[in-house]
């Protein structure tokens, strides 16, 4: 499929249009920083795009007014009695040190015991943790995506792993799928939602009727569980600062 993409300021908007080889104008604000996207047939000029936003401008200041209004999780410092979040709950955070092996693991339903090499700081601690939330998310999304390209009469496409600023989850025009790590700290339906809704996209690029029916027959309450998705705290990229 063609495509062309570029940025364009609109109502001191920053916008991302797609042209790809579709039929009909599509607009979204995406969590979690309300990034605003048009996906556009190829023959629609700039002009028309502005005049698209411009129309739904109103609109869009709510949409990302709703973003802004989300929980955001303050700045870790990796100490104990520190909050964190794992597949919807909330942990307290004990730290041990320790020259043994580095290690994380849930203590009693509300601690994650994260044990480290004496001195070690801030930054260290976080990547120990991270370590052990990609591992946890390579579980929940292996069986799921296998589930559901089953389901969807897809071969399991290749999917990977890594920090997004805007996006849950993406596809490329390959056919290989990305997931946020920061969903690992979102409840397993929301987990389960993203990956039906980035392998829909195998079939659908765009978010238009086919692709809503797609959702509609296979998860019904995909409606719901993005909501749920959308007002669970925000988390930082790195773990200590910062949106993601």
């Amino acid at each position: 499929m063609s495509t062309d993409t570029r940025r364009l300021r609109v109502g001191g908007l920053t916008v991302d249009v797609v042209r790809k080889d579709i039929k009909n104008l599509h607009l979204g604000v995406y969590p979690p920083n309300g990034r605003v996207r048009v996906a556009a047939p190829l023959a629609v000029n700039d002009d028309a795009v502005r005049l698209a936003v411009v129309g739904k401008l109103g609109w869009i200041r709510r949409q990302r007014a709703k973003f802004e209004a989300q929980a955001r999780q303050s700045p870790r410092e990796m100490v104990d009695g520190e909050s964190h979040y794992y597949l919807g709950r909330r942990y307290r955070l004990t730290v041990v040190e320790t020259w043994g092996r580095q290690t994380v693991s849930l203590k009693g339903g509300t601690r994650v015991l994260l044990q480290v090499h004496p001195g070690a700081d801030g930054a260290a601690r976080w990547r120990a943790l991270e370590r052990w939330y990609r591992e946890q998310l390579r579980h929940e999304l292996g069986p799921l995506v296998e589930h559901w390209a089953a389901r969807l009469g897809l071969e399991v496409p290749e999917w990977r792993i890594r920090w997004m600023r805007t996006q849950w989850g993406s596809c490329s025009a390959a056919g290989r799928v990305w997931f946020n790590l920061g969903l690992i700290k979102k409840p397993p339906q929301c987990i389960e939602y993203v990956v039906v809704h980035e392998l829909a996209h195998l079939l659908e690029r765009g978010h238009g009727d086919r692709f809503v029916e797609l959702l509609d027959e296979h998860l019904p309450d995909w409606r719901q569980r993005r909501a749920q998705l959308n007002v669970t705290p925000l988390v930082s990229g790195n773990g200590l600062g910062g949106s993601a």
